[in-house]
């Protein structure tokens, strides 16, 4: 019998209230116009006088998006949002992230790397209240020796407290490299460079399958992780996308159901739509949501509008139907640079996989 735990798209919806309901209806609408100008702006010149003008219609159909999106998401106290949580300032380095993400130019190599950059400024996001309370000491041994062996001593944010308890817990197969991003990044933020345990979980969704009828499908089979390691943890989920909360919700309520009582959940992604945002949030306590970038609407396959794509094939390639890769195949895939870059997350992930 397959081993096999399966989440439908109308229980899923089943958690949105009415008034979630009329956001997503509201944003949408704005989103369908703009699309109506992407027709009229793809038949154009750049020359025209016609494009320019549908270009400022788009700018300003994205500006009403995006203050309707920043009053939605201000009502959610558990949904934090980069781009409406930090300093303008800091906006255009976001932006201009995104920006590239989104190009359909930015080949795998450039990808990986905007991601990592992404990751980076997220981990500032979930661990920034934490940053201004009190400093740890780092003294480093540099390689000047004359007259004498040299140190230098940095002061970072002392975090320990808030990334000590940590379980990174990887929906494969697009969230692998972000997941071991970010557990870099807790270990190079902790004062003992504490290496996050790692929990992986084999899910997908029906992509045969539109939004409206989808399935989640989290293989137990293929899956490989400790439930008693995960109780009174801080479970920590890296995904690129969050498209409509499918996998999250399926592999969340997997655990709660089997017992885990984790002390918090963290969900932390690139670019999350409205909807997939508000359908965790309402499906899940002891969540809270962090995103880089949020966008409106999902089309009729349930990917993102206007998105970056696959996200997970653009950072691992993709799969032959017959012949899927297994998570050390994957691993090796990603090349030597990558594996000695996070060399100590490709020991545990190996640890947990052959245990």
């Amino acid at each position: 019998m397959s081993n096999k735990i399966i989440l439908k798209a109308d229980a899923l919806d089943g958690y949105l209230t009415n008034e979630d309901k009329k956001h997503i209806d509201d944003v949408t609408l704005l989103y369908e116009e703009t699309m109506k100008q992407f027709k009229i702006l793809d038949e154009q010149s750049e020359n025209d006088n016609l494009y320019d003008e549908t270009k400022k219609k788009i700018i300003s159909l994205y500006q009403e998006m995006g203050d309707l999106m920043k009053d939605i998401s201000s009502r959610e106290e558990n949904l934090k949002i980069y781009a409406f949580e930090t300093h303008q300032t800091k906006h255009g380095e976001a932006s201009r992230i995104i920006a590239k993400l989104r190009d359909e130019k930015t080949g795998h190599e450039e990808f990986v790397y905007y991601t990592q950059r992404a990751f980076e400024l997220m981990f500032n996001l979930v661990y920034g209240d934490e940053a201004g309370k009190n400093k740890n000491h780092l003294v480093v041994k540099t390689p000047v020796t004359h007259p004498v062996q040299n140190y230098a001593v940095h002061k970072i944010p002392d975090v320990d407290s808030a990334i000590n308890n940590t379980v990174m817990c990887v929906m494969l197969r697009g969230a692998l490299l972000p997941s071991m991003i970010m557990s870099k990044e807790i270990q190079e933020y902790s004062s003992t460079g504490h290496v996050t345990p790692f929990a992986l979980f084999k899910i997908k969704r029906d992509d045969s399958k539109h939004e409206a009828d989808m399935e989640y499908l989290l293989d137990l089979d293929k899956s490989y992780f400790n439930l008693d390691e995960m109780q009174d943890k801080d479970l920590i989920f890296a995904d690129p996308m969050n498209a409509t909360g499918g996998s999250m919700v399926t592999v969340v309520k997997y655990l709660l159901d089997s017992g885990v009582k984790p002390r918090s959940i963290k969900f932390i992604n690139v670019v999350s739509s409205l909807k997939g945002a508000l359908q965790i949030l309402r499906a899940l306590d002891n969540i809270t949501c962090y995103t880089l970038w949020m966008d409106p609407i999902l089309n009729d396959k349930a990917y993102i509008l206007p998105g970056l794509g696959d996200a997970g094939d653009r950072l691992n390639g993709k799969d032959a139907d017959e012949y899927p890769r297994n998570m050390l195949q994957l691993v090796a895939d990603y090349g030597t640079n990558i594996s000695q870059l996070y060399r100590s997350q490709v020991r545990k992930i190996e640890e947990t996989i052959l245990g």
